[in-house]
């Protein structure tokens, strides 16, 4: 009699049976709606340019017919359209959420996602990381990209449009060095050169020596040429005079340490604004609040894609009576809200009320308790 030993059938299922496929990274889900989210933002971008080069073509016409056509192309619309877009960055962000969530919500998609088992927080993931690429890209143009562009548009404008670059200054002073301190009763930058100039050297509160000059003639980076100069050196009570009819000298001040223009603060980088504002504060300089205001801002944005990522979608996620007609409304009263609100606070920093990180960062703590609000009443 033959005996067969019986077979484990686990032993079985698990032979026959082939292994898990192991879940990807990012799911299926995921992709679909990452790839929704930066769609629809590029296209809210792209959209809304169309409208604002018609506006500007319009505003500017007679500029843009007196200029080459390639300055306008080239230097103005090449380098007007990044920044505009950069500068609404976080109104694109949350119309392109609210515009495919609220679709989604309309298909009842978003219910059907739920109803699969997917959690509210689990859906918000996608979004997060939509939100983190988009925040990521706008601080690099905003950075590092955008500033060097920012030097020929704002060069085309003043050329060809209106001219708002500070070209003079008078009863110039200020502290080039620790106990060093230069005055100018006058300063042309168009043949950079500065009048009745005097440079004073102090030593615990001692005059060690002053140079004074008829005019003085800016070179590049420091270089400076005083002329029909005299100095004089104190060494206790004796006093050594010194003069000359030509001396070129090294003075640690540029002509944009004290001819600040308007929208000066966007041409330079993040480290060119950090290394600004410190020298410009040894200096004694009170006038860089628009620099300090630029730089924080700059840091707020990218917290802003975050807070109105999470407003947006937890606005549209619900399917209403209205349509998406309604999210779409309170998405852009929001929006708009969020970006006058950021304007008044940075004019709080130019008056003095509050430190300009304090004005930047305030619209982004209240938006956040917004966000939490409506998070948790989207998720029950």
């Amino acid at each position: 009699m033959r005996f067969f030993k019986k077979k484990n059938t686990a032993d079985t299922a698990d032979a026959a049976s082939p292994k898990k496929p192991r879940k990807p990274l990012v799911k299926t889900l995921d992709l679909y709606i990452i790839r929704k989210f930066l769609g629809s933002y590029v296209f809210s971008i792209l959209l809304l340019l169309a409208i604002v080069v018609m506006f500007d073509i319009n505003e500017k016409l007679d500029a843009m017919l007196t200029a080459p056509l390639k300055e306008t192309i080239f230097d103005y619309f090449v380098n007007f359209l990044p920044y505009f877009a950069n500068q609404f960055s976080p109104l694109f962000t949350f119309i392109a959420v609210i515009f495919f969530t609220s679709k989604l919500a309309d298909n009842s998609e978003i219910i059907a996602i739920l109803s699969s088992g997917v959690s509210f927080r689990r859906l918000m993931v996608p979004y997060l990381v939509s939100a983190a690429i988009i925040a990521s890209f706008s601080f690099v143009l905003a950075a590092y990209v955008i500033p060097p562009s920012n030097v020929k548009r704002i060069a085309y404008t003043n050329k060809w449009v209106s001219n708002k670059k500070v070209e003079y200054g008078t009863n110039i002073q200020m502290q080039v060095a620790p106990g060093v301190i230069a005055y100018m009763s006058r300063y042309d930058n168009v043949s950079k050169t500065g009048f009745k100039f005097s440079l004073e050297q102090f030593e615990n509160k001692v005059m060690k020596s002053r140079l004074t000059a008829q005019s003085i003639k800016y070179d590049t980076l420091y270089r400076w040429t005083v002329q029909d100069y005299v100095i004089r050196d104190f060494k206790g009570l004796r006093e050594t005079i010194t003069r000359g009819s030509k001396k070129d000298t090294i003075i640690e001040m540029e002509p944009r340490d004290f001819l600040i223009s308007k929208n000066d603060q966007e041409t330079l980088t993040n480290e060119q604004l950090k290394t600004y504002i410190d020298r410009q504060k040894a200096r004694g300089v009170a006038n860089i609040k628009d620099f300090e205001i630029e730089l924080e801002k700059r840091y707020a944005m990218t917290g802003a894609a975050f807070i109105l990522t999470v407003i947006g979608m937890s606005l549209s996620s619900r399917k209403v009576k209205g349509g998406m007609g309604i999210n779409i409304g309170i998405g852009l009263l929001l929006s708009f809200s969020y970006i006058l609100f950021s304007t008044v606070t940075s004019s709080f920093a130019v008056s003095g009320y509050t430190s300009p990180f304090v004005a930047m960062w305030i619209p982004n703590v209240i938006y956040t308790f917004i966000a939490i609000y409506l998070y948790r009443r989207a998720s029950i």
